[in-house]
């Protein structure tokens, strides 16, 4: 009874995304009070409906109620409870429905937080976030239904795909679908100011909120997703320029250009046709990643879905919104004139060669990520784009991105001069190419890659700590407390991104690895380490049975660790998975994988020590943190009003 419930609730939010989708716009186009003032309560009710379906589907999963097609597919009565709660999402149809609900309640925050919008584009803002729930739900019921029933229920579950119970990536999807549906606000903000002709510094304030909050929840996403794959896969990698990977970073990096550019809309009232395509582009990338996860166009450990049906779907629904959007883009970008002026030397224009260096860079992975595609269909040729490719394309840009952040950091609006910002930044340039001369005297017969990216880190970290205290004037540690939350969050996140590049330089450059059979009693050393792999033993899991291996780490005759790397069956799902087991420091991990057992005796073994490997997650969860601190800051949320703060030594804050 409570499934068919939710099975209604679910046509009924249908219903209600359509009444928010034409009544507020007509409304808002007649200048009707009353016809606006139906986007709020249809936003909330469209919300509880969705929520309350997902709750119908989780108590499905969670009782294991088998005559639930969907609970039958992707789930078995012996999963452990996380599982069976996470394996709500674990599937395509699940997964969409989750989206939805973000969706709505991105909606619904809208209509709960968005009181000082001006009414008309609080009208619209609302129709076209409702225009897009209307188009996801026709999607989930007409082609991914969750409630649809079996006529003989079996007596258990296919269970869940084994690579998904694991407790990273329980949480990935719901914070990516965080990042990815997030950008349809700027996307609703956009087409909303589109449709009025107008973006002036107000409409930069509220789109700055919604657009730093999906960029830190995909921040948060593909970070679980870069975990999840270091210690799950077993591959002793953390990013493999998968499809879907590429899908998610693909809107993570044109959300990070729309963030400095509309800084410049608000502060400046410049880049306005610029900021409000880009806000299209991010949720068009979503759509596009969307896309590429369910239409089995591409392949990928990732992908949920295969079926060309549902590919033809999204790609409806991306060719709708992000077709009408530029077209009303086209149509009305003249409308959208800058006012404010500035010169070549200013934080303006490096705003804007920060965007080109995203944009372009977001352009590559998309080359890269759907150039296969295009091959096969255009000159029915299967090629393979791979880590090389995306390495040699991508890397310019973004070391060229870090080279300029601090730089711009320093630079005053509307007109700077270089070297004031240059001789605050002298400490920081001597730190990194000090760092850079140590270590490349250090390393012998190694790439340059290893000290190039410290070098990078440490300037992007010295800059941001560089441009925190200049922020203080002449006050110094005094004034340090009394900055705003969005100068502690820029700097933060700055440094963020410095140390995740010092964790991948080091990774990539000073790995060492070592791939054999073992048997119980044999050692290896590798990178200083003694590893000895002392038993193997069968122990039986709640619903797998695992292979597990005992392995001492030692060095120098002192023990350090006792791991035990794993290799899982699971019976039902007849898949194996890799448990690696990591011994975690500050400076490296040591990592093992024990492997299948072999003809002539012994287990397949590969061990890895990995310089700097928790550098690359503690700089996702800096960043993140840096974005929550700005968040956080009273004039960045939702019609607050902005002041200019120009420090004692001319700094202006933001």
């Amino acid at each position: 009874m409570f499934t068919e419930l939710g099975h209604f609730a679910l046509i009924l939010a249908l219903a209600v995304a359509l009444v928010q989708t034409v009544v507020p716009l007509i409304g808002a186009h007649k200048r009707w009070p009353g016809w606006m003032a139906v986007g709020e309560p249809a936003a909330t009710a469209q919300f509880l409906l969705v929520a309350f379906a997902f709750a119908a589907l989780t108590h499905a999963f969670v009782t294991s109620d088998f005559s639930l097609r969907l609970v039958a597919n992707n789930s078995h009565s012996l999963k452990p409870m996380l599982y069976k709660i996470t394996g709500v999402w674990g599937n395509h149809e699940g997964s969409m429905l989750l989206w939805v609900l973000i969706l709505s309640l991105f909606g619904a925050s809208a209509a709960w937080f968005g009181a000082a919008l001006p009414p008309t584009l609080k009208a619209r803002v609302l129709a076209v976030q409702g225009s897009i729930g209307l188009a996801f739900l026709l999607f989930l019921l007409f082609t991914s239904n969750p409630f649809l029933r079996l006529s003989v229920p079996p007596l258990d579950g296919q269970d869940l795909n084994p690579l998904l119970q694991d407790p990273g990536l329980a949480f990935h999807p719901p914070f990516l679908y965080l990042g990815y549906v997030g950008l349809s606000m700027a996307f609703s903000f956009a087409v909303a100011a589109l449709i009025e002709g107008r973006v002036d510094a107000a409409w930069g304030r509220w789109v700055r909120p919604w657009t730093l909050a999906a960029w830190m929840f995909l921040t948060v996403g593909i970070a679980l997703g870069s975990w999840w794959a270091y210690y799950e896969l077993g591959w002793g990698g953390f990013w493999f320029w998968d499809p879907v990977e590429n899908a998610s970073f693909m809107p993570w990096l044109i959300a990070g250009a729309l963030l400095h550019s509309a800084v410049v809309v608000e502060k400046r009232e410049s880049l306005k046709s610029w900021t409000v395509l880009l806000a299209i582009i991010a949720f068009g990338f979503s759509l596009i990643g969307a896309f590429i996860t369910r239409s089995g166009i591409l392949t990928s450990v990732h992908a949920f879905a295969t079926d060309p049906e549902r590919g033809v779907f999204l790609l409806a629904i991306t060719a709708l919104f992000m077709g009408g959007a530029l077209m009303l883009f086209a149509a009305r970008a003249d409308r959208l004139t800058s006012r404010g002026a500035f010169s070549l030397l200013s934080r303006e224009s490096m705003l804007v060669l920060n965007n080109i260096l995203l944009a372009v860079a977001a352009f590559v992975v998309f080359v890269g990520t759907i150039w296969p595609l295009i091959s096969e269909l255009a000159f029915d040729r299967k090629l393979s784009v791979g880590a090389p490719f995306f390495d040699m394309a991508f890397t310019p840009f973004f070391v060229a991105l870090g080279l300029v952040l601090p730089i711009g950091a320093m630079l005053p609006w509307k007109r700077a001069k270089l070297n004031r910002a240059a001789r605050l930044l002298i400490p920081a340039f001597v730190l990194a190419l000090a760092t850079l001369a140590l270590v490349y005297a250090l390393q012998t017969g190694r790439s340059a890659m290893g000290p190039v990216g410290l070098m990078l880190g440490v300037w992007l970290v010295a800059g941001a700590a560089t441009d925190l205290w200049a922020r203080t004037g002449k006050s110094g540690a005094s004034r340090l407390l009394r900055l705003q939350r969005s100068d502690y969050g820029r700097v933060i996140s700055h440094a963020g991104l410095g140390v995740t590049i010092i964790g991948v330089a080091g990774l990539l450059a000073w790995q060492s690895e070592d791939i054999r059979v073992m048997r119980e009693g044999d050692s290896l050393t590798l990178a200083g380490y003694d590893i000895t792999l002392e038993s193997v033993a069968r122990e039986q899991g709640p619903n797998y049975i695992s292979t597990i291996g005992t392995v001492h780490l030692s060095r120098d005759g002192k023990e350090i660790a006792l791991m035990h790397p794993e290799k899982r069956f699971y019976p039902v799902a007849r898949m194996p998975t890799t448990e690696a087991a990591i011994d975690s420091g500050f400076l490296r991990d040591v990592y093992v994988v024990i492997g299948d057992p072999q003809d002539g005796g012994g287990w397949a073994f590969r061990s890895y020590v990995k310089p700097l490997a928790g550098w690359i997650w503690g700089g996702a969860i800096l960043m993140a943190l840096g974005g929550g601190f700005s968040l956080s800051d009273r004039r960045y949320r939702v019609a607050a009003g902005a002041r200019k703060v120009i420090n004692t030594n001319g700094v202006p804050a933001e």
